[in-house]
């Protein structure tokens, strides 16, 4: 399984690195997902991977 957020989705974005000289080479920013206990629908507790803004503004259900 991939590092990507299990409630909206966000993962991994890509754009470039930018040198002094304006010199361009491909670089990755990775989402800021941690992994958490949740509590699902049925009431069983699975670990997933959550992004910090869905665990701040709580759209998670922590075990």
């Amino acid at each position: 399984m991939s590092r990507v957020c299990s409630v909206c989705g966000k993962g991994k974005l890509s754009g470039n690195k930018v040198s002094h000289s304006n010199r361009k080479t491909p670089r990755s920013y990775n989402a800021n997902v941690q992994k958490v206990k949740v509590v699902n629908e049925n009431g069983s507790v699975s670990a997933e991977y959550v992004c910090a803004r869905c665990l701040k503004s709580d759209k998670v259900n922590r075990a």
